[in-house]
């Protein structure tokens, strides 16, 4: 079998690549190293969360979280309950089973005054135009208790940190579609937040807004904020994130940084056949009998593999030319899609 892109190694060196995901493997069963056992006070922290509708448990004992100054990526496949987490964690449902902590407090217990530790930026225009920018940032804090100190300070630290100042006094219809969003996120850590929730923070916005939005959330980390991102791009969820959690069917499947989340749930490579390649029916029976789940992606099969399934597949198909490269946040996307009920 001819193999191009990535080249496997078949000798120690993939061995010692194969043990050291069975140890990540091992580890991300109880949790991340970094998100479990780092031993630092996180800001927000949830235990067991449970939330059923209609008897479904849609999330169903999910840990998690978020120190300061890290982002935390929410991912998962329509209907894996990442919505009804974030609901549960910013306080808009109750969790039927577990417990939520802020900054170590009950958020049960304390939620009036805890939910002022919290910041909230959804995908939707909530915008107020009836309001100019500066007012929407103004009004929005005035729903805070305690109020928030030096406001006026504040706000035009605000304006100018996320680039509003020269539209402060227009109307939201002046802005683009990026620089709504830069209002949104502004308007959603007025009153100082420990913890913001983005949601979808870049959905809609052409090229140069999403990297703008980005360069303002490392701002924020950098600050020594903690972050929930939910995203449906894989680019910005890696490039942001520096823990993922990945949901399927409300459950964690696994959680760590990119790299080892992919090689837990995905492996060492990703197996290319081109539409129309006289191999592809050979070879996808072939991993259909090594139970390996595949997708088709404009026509081509796409499939993650072992280095050891891929020394099978030379021995069964020699004749086959096949392509390899590394696997990514799309290849594991696909992989829950089609794995999910939803």
């Amino acid at each position: 079998m001819g193999i191009s892109g990535a080249t496997p190694t078949w000798g120690s060196g993939g061995a010692a690549r194969r043990r050291g995901r069975a140890t990540t493997r091992r580890r991300l069963a109880g949790g991340s190293e970094r998100g479990q056992d780092s031993g630092v006070e996180p800001l927000l922290e949830a235990r067991g969360l449970v939330k059923r509708y209609d008897g479904r448990a849609v999330v169903d004992g999910l840990d998690l979280r978020v120190e300061a100054g890290r982002v935390l990526g929410l991912l998962g496949p329509n209907g894996a309950g990442k919505t009804t987490t974030l609901r549960m964690l910013y306080g808009f449902a109750r969790p039927d089973a577990g417990a939520i902590r802020v900054t170590g407090r009950d958020f049960r217990a304390e939620r009036t005054p805890l939910k002022r530790l919290i910041g909230v930026c959804t995908q939707d225009d909530t915008l107020d135009y009836d309001f100019t920018v500066r007012q929407n940032l103004t009004v929005y804090a005035s729903y805070f208790r305690p109020k928030v100190e030096g406001l006026g300070a504040r706000v035009d630290g605000l304006l100018a940190q996320f680039g509003l100042a020269r539209w402060a006094d227009a109307s939201p219809h002046a802005l683009s579609g990026g620089y709504k969003r830069r209002l949104l996120i502004a308007r959603s850590i007025v009153h100082r937040p420990k913890v913001l929730f983005l949601d979808e923070p870049t959905t809609g916005l052409d090229p140069a807004a999403r990297v703008e939005v980005w360069e303002l959330v490392a701002a924020l980390r950098e600050e020594g904020m903690g972050v929930v991102l939910t995203t449906h791009y894989m680019d910005e969820a890696e490039r942001l994130s520096d823990e993922l959690l990945v949901l399927r069917e409300g459950r964690a499947v696994a959680r760590g940084t990119t790299d080892a989340v992919l090689g837990d749930l995905l492996g060492e490579h990703v197996l290319v056949v081109r539409r129309g390649d006289p191999a592809r029916e050979a070879v996808a029976a072939a991993l259909a009998e090594r139970g390996v789940t595949t997708s088709s992606v404009l026509g081509d099969l796409q499939a993650p593999v072992t280095a050891a399934q891929l020394a099978e597949l030379d021995a069964a198909l020699p004749d086959a030319r096949l392509q390899v490269r590394p696997p990514n946040l799309d290849d594991l996307f696909l992989q829950l899609a089609e794995g999910s009920d939803a």
